[in-house]
C-alpha cells in the first residue's frame, strides 16, 4: 500500500469514532451505590478488532481514544477517563502482541491457525481487562477519588467486565474473520510487521 501510514492514522480515527459510538450509545448502564455506574458494552470489541487489523499500538490507540472521549462526555464516567485510556491501550497492545508478534496473523495463510491466534489474542487482551479493570478501578476509587464505596462496586465491576469480555471476544473474532478476506480482496489489508 502506497500511503500505509496515512491509512493507519485514518483507521485509528475511524476506530476511535466507532468505539466512542458503541461505548456511548449501545451500552446498558447499571447504576451503583454512591452515584457510580458500570455498563455492559461492546467498546472493547472495537478495540480488539482494531488491534487485530492495525497492530497493538494503532489498534489500542483507536479504542483508547474513543472510549476515553466517551468517558469525558459522561458526567458519571468523567473521573475514570485516565484509567480508561491506559487500560484500553493495554488491551490493544496485548491483543496485537499475541496476534502479530506471536501468531503472525497478517502473513499467515492457514485460516485455522489465523482463527486460533485471533481467539487467543482476543482472550489475552480481554482477560487482562477482566483482571485489571476492576482491580485498578478499585484502587483508583479508593486512593485517588477517596470513595469509600469502592468495595461495594467491586463485585459489580467484575461481573460487568466479565460479561463484556465474553461478548467482546465472540464479536471481535467473528467480525475480524469476516473482514479479513474482504480486505485482502480489496487491497486494503495491512500486513502488520
Amino acid at each position: 500500500m502506497k500511503n500505509e501510514k496515512i491509512y493507519k492514522v485514518v483507521l485509528v480515527g475511524l476506530f476511535a469514532a466507532l468505539s466512542y459510538v458503541v461505548f456511548t450509545f449501545l451500552q446498558i448502564k447499571i447504576p451503583l451505590p454512591g452515584g457510580d455506574a458500570t455498563s455492559i458494552h461492546l467498546g472493547n470489541a472495537v478495540c480488539v478488532i482494531a488491534a487485530l487489523l492495525l497492530g497493538g499500538l494503532y489498534g489500542g490507540l483507536g479504542g483508547a481514544i474513543g472510549m476515553t472521549i466517551g468517558d469525558l462526555f459522561d458526567p458519571v464516567y468523567i473521573v475514570y477517563a485516565p484509567k480508561t485510556f491506559i487500560l484500553k491501550l493495554c488491551i490493544g497492545l496485548i491483543t496485537g502482541l499475541i496476534a502479530h508478534k506471536i501468531g503472525h496473523i497478517s502473513t499467515e495463510e492457514d485460516n485455522k491457525k489465523v482463527l486460533k491466534f485471533v481467539i487467543l489474542a482476543a482472550i489475552g487482551g480481554l482477560l487482562f481487562n477482566v483482571i485489571f479493570d476492576p482491580l485498578v478501578g478499585y484502587f483508583y476509587k479508593l486512593l485517588i477519588l477517596g470513595k469509600p464505596a469502592a468495595e461495594l462496586t467491586l463485585a459489580w465491576n467484575v461481573l460487568s467486565t466479565s460479561i463484556n469480555a465474553v461478548t467482546s471476544t465472540i464479536v471481535s473474532v467473528l467480525v475480524y474473520m469476516a473482514l479479513r478476506p474482504a480486505l485482502k480482496r480489496s487491497g486494503y489489508f495491512i500486513e502488520v510487521k
